[in-house]
C-alpha cells in the first residue's frame, strides 16, 4: 500500500485542547468529496481548524496522496465556487493524507496505528462514512489495535441500519468501543441554519408558544422533495428506499423539533430527552391503518424542467422488477395533549416538479368572517419554514387589498437569512464538524431516539410488505401518486404547492 507522507506530521498548536486528527472512512466516496472535504475548507477559512491538525481519507481504491489531492481539490472547487481562495485551499490539502485500506483486513491497520501514534494526546475522530456493513469489522480493528482513546470521537453516518434489529446490533458493535458520550450519530438537515432559527422561533420569542398547539394550529405538512433521481446510488437505494432513507431520520428528526416540548436548558440531553418524547408519542401505524394513513410511489419516465428522464427501473442497479418506493407520505399524529388531534403530514419524494424541503404551519381559520368576500378569500394563517433553497421563514398573514372595497389579501413577512444577517451561515456538516471537534452532542441522535424512531417505521414496513397493490407509479415531474392527495384530502387538506 502506499506509505502516508512524512510530512504530515503532529505538531503543536496554540491551542492544544482543539488539536484533533480525523480519519475519513470512505474518503474517496461522493458524500466525502460533495460534503465533508468542503465543510473541513471551511473550517479553515474560518481559523477553526487548529494548526497542526490533520485529516487522513481512507478507501479501498489505491490511489496516490497526488491524486487524492487533486481529487479533494476539484471537488472543493466545484462545491465551493467563485469564493474559493487558492491560499486556503492549499492549507488544507498540507494537512490530508490518504492510506489504502480494506476494512476487513486487520494488517491494513498497522499504517494507520503508526500514523496515528505521533498525535496520542489530541482529539482522535473516526468518521465512518461507509456502508453500514462495514461498521462492524472497522470497529473491532479500531479496538484491536488500540486506536480508540478516552479522546476518541466516533461519527456516524446514516443510514444506521435498516430496521430496528439491524440499528441495535450497530450500536451494539460502536458501544463496545465507545461511550455513548463519544458517538456521533448524524442528522446533517439538524445542522442546517434553519432549523437552529426554527428552535429560535419557538423557545426565544413568546410571541409563538401561546398558539404552539391544539386548538389554533390545525395542521404541519413536511416536505423534502428532490428533482434528482437515485444518479449513481441505484445499487444501495434499490435496498434501502424512501422510508428509510429519509422519513426515519431526516423527517421524524424536523418533526420532533416542532412538536417538542421546551427543554430545561440548552444541553444536549435536555433537548434529546424532548425528543424523544415525541418519538414515542407518535401513534403507531399498523397493517390496519397503512393504507389510509401512508401512500408509496415509484417514479416512471417523465419531464424534467423540459427535459425527458429515465423511469426509475431503468436506472443502473435498481432490478426490473423492484418495488422500491421513490415517493413517500404519512401521516403521524402525536398523542399528548399538545398535539391531539392534530396532524402531521410527512411527505419525500425524488424527480419532483422542484428541489425544496420546506415547513409549513397551517393555523386554524377565522371563526366568522366580516370582511368582503367571505372566506373563500381568506386563507388561514401560514408559518412557512424553507430549509433548502433560500432560508428563509415566512408568516403568510392577510392585510387589506388597496381601493375603496374592504377585500383582504395574504402578504408575507419575511425573514432571509442570507439578506438578513452579513455573517456567512454555516452549511449543515461545517456545523457538525465543529460540534464533534467542540464536543456538543446536541444536533446528534442518541440511541434511544434511533430505537424509538425504528419502532414507528418498522409496523409500516410490515404493513406494506403485505399489501398487494404495491407501490404506485408516477411520471417523474409529478408531484407524486394521486394515493398521496387523496391521503391528506381524506382530512379536508390539500398539499401546500398543490
Amino acid at each position: 500500500m502506499p506509505k502516508l507522507d512524512p510530512n504530515v506530521r503532529a505538531k503543536k498548536s496554540a491551542d492544544p485542547a482543539q488539536l484533533l486528527d480525523c480519519v475519513i472512512f470512505g474518503g474517496t466516496g461522493d458524500l466525502a468529496m460533495r460534503k465533508i472535504f468542503p465543510a473541513f475548507y471551511r473550517l479553515v477559512a474560518d481559523g477553526k481548524l487548529a494548526p497542526g491538525s490533520r485529516i487522513l481519507g481512507i478507501a479501498r481504491s489505491a490511489v496516490e496522496r497526488a491524486a487524492f489531492h487533486h481529487s479533494v481539490r476539484t471537488a472543493c472547487e466545484q462545491h465551493i465556487g467563485s469564493e474559493i481562495q487558492a491560499e486556503t485551499l492549499q492549507k488544507l490539502l498540507d494537512v490530508i493524507d490518504y492510506q489504502t485500506l480494506d476494512a476487513n483486513h486487520g494488517d491494513d491497520y498497522q499504517a494507520l496505528a503508526d500514523w496515528l501514534t505521533s498525535g496520542a494526546d489530541r482529539i482522535r475522530i473516526f468518521f465512518l462514512s461507509t456502508a453500514p456493513a462495514l461498521f462492524d469489522a472497522i470497529c473491532a480493528q479500531l479496538s484491536s489495535h488500540g486506536l480508540v482513546s478516552p479522546k476518541t470521537r466516533i461519527m456516524l453516518e446514516k443510514p444506521l441500519g435498516e430496521d430496528r434489529a439491524s440499528a441495535a446490533r450497530i450500536n451494539d458493535t460502536v458501544a463496545r468501543i465507545a461511550a455513548e458520550h463519544q458517538i456521533y450519530r448524524i442528522d446533517h438537515y439538524l445542522g442546517k441554519e434553519t432549523v437552529q432559527n426554527l428552535l429560535a422561533l419557538r423557545f426565544g420569542n413568546t410571541l409563538f408558544e401561546p398558539l404552539w398547539r391544539r386548538g389554533t394550529i390545525s395542521h404541519v405538512q413536511i416536505t423534502v422533495a428532490e428533482q434528482l433521481g437515485v444518479e449513481q446510488r441505484g445499487e444501495f437505494y434499490d435496498r434501502t428506499g424512501a422510508l428509510r432513507d429519509m422519513v426515519q431520520n431526516h423527517l421524524l428528526q424536523l418533526l420532533c423539533i416542532l412538536a417538542m416540548e421546551p427543554p430545561a436548558s440548552s444541553s444536549a440531553d435536555a433537548v434529546r430527552d424532548e425528543k424523544l418524547k415525541v418519538l414515542r408519542a407518535l401513534r403507531p401505524i399498523g397493517e390496519a391503518e397503512a393504507l389510509l394513513k401512508t401512500a408509496r410511489g415509484q417514479y416512471r419516465q417523465g419531464s424534467i424542467d423540459g427535459k425527458t428522464v429515465q423511469g426509475y427501473l431503468e436506472e443502473t442497479g435498481v432490478a426490473n422488477n423492484s418495488t422500491t418506493e421513490t415517493f413517500v407520505a404519512v401521516k403521524a399524529e402525536i398523542d399528548t395533549w399538545r398535539w391531539a388531534g392534530v396532524p402531521f403530514y410527512l411527505r419525500t419524494g425524488k424527480r419532483m416538479p422542484t428541489t425544496v424541503a420546506e415547513i409549513v404551519v397551517h393555523f386554524e381559520p377565522l371563526p366568522l368572517s366580516i370582511f368582503e368576500g367571505g372566506f373563500n378569500s381568506q386563507a388561514p394563517n401560514r408559518l412557512i419554514i424553507r430549509l433548502q433553497p433560500d432560508e428563509s421563514i415566512t408568516l403568510r398573514v392577510l392585510a387589506k387589498k388597496p381601493g375603496a372595497s374592504m377585500r383582504l389579501k395574504p402578504v408575507d413577512l419575511s425573514l432571509n437569512l442570507a439578506e438578513s444577517f452579513t455573517a456567512r451561515p454555516l452549511e449543515a456538516y461545517e456545523r457538525l464538524l465543529r460540534d464533534v471537534i467542540d464536543g456538543n452532542l446536541t444536533l446528534f441522535m442518541r440511541r434511544d431516539e434511533v430505537d424509538a424512531a425504528w419502532s414507528w417505521i418498522d409496523p409500516i414496513r410490515q404493513a406494506w410488505d403485505l399489501d398487494e397493490d404495491g407501490t404506485k407509479g408516477y411520471p417523474a415531474g409529478t408531484h407524486g401518486p394521486a394515493s398521496a392527495s387523496a391521503l391528506i384530502a381524506r382530512d379536508g387538506y390539500t398539499w401546500h404547492d398543490e
